[in-house]
């Protein structure tokens, strides 16, 4: 049940990093091991968006879709993740943006267990590394965008 919260402040607006990480079909170009990306449906609601998307992740002989809801509140500048269907048993994470002083911070917390014994003891073994290395990776892709 690894689970892995941070805060960071980025030299953009809360604005610039919600549409970033909102951006869920561009996925697959920036972010490692995520092979596909589809948005099933897309409903606004009174005070969000709910997205329906499936992402393929690809690592190694290891390959697997999932599905999840995405609530996407641009008012409070907060994405909330859920799971759907797929590998794991569950999975949540939230991303909350706030404009601060020469930039934003940003907030990031994930959640999940996997179904499967095995791909739950990869997981553990490779965890920190692998959300070390997504969190760049939204860095880099936002310097692309707005540096």
């Amino acid at each position: 049940m690894p689970t892995h919260s941070e805060t960071r402040v980025l030299p953009y607006t809360a604005d610039q990093m919600y549409d970033l990480v909102a951006d869920v079909p561009s996925y697959p170009r920036f972010l490692p091991w995520t092979a596909a990306a589809r948005i099933r449906s897309r409903e606004e609601k009174a005070d969000h968006e709910e997205m329906l998307a499936d992402l393929v992740i690809s690592f190694k002989v290891f390959r697997e879709s999932f599905g999840s809801k995405v609530l996407l509140y641009p008012q409070e500048k907060r994405i909330d993740t859920s799971y759907i269907d797929g590998p794991f048993r569950y999975m949540d994470s939230r991303w909350q943006f706030r404009d601060v002083e020469g930039g934003c911070e940003v907030q990031f917390h994930v959640d999940f267990e996997f179904k499967s014994r095995l791909l739950q003891g990869a997981a553990n073994m490779f965890f920190m590394e692998a959300m070390s290395r997504i969190v760049r990776a939204f860095e880099r892709r936002a310097a692309e965008l707005y540096g």
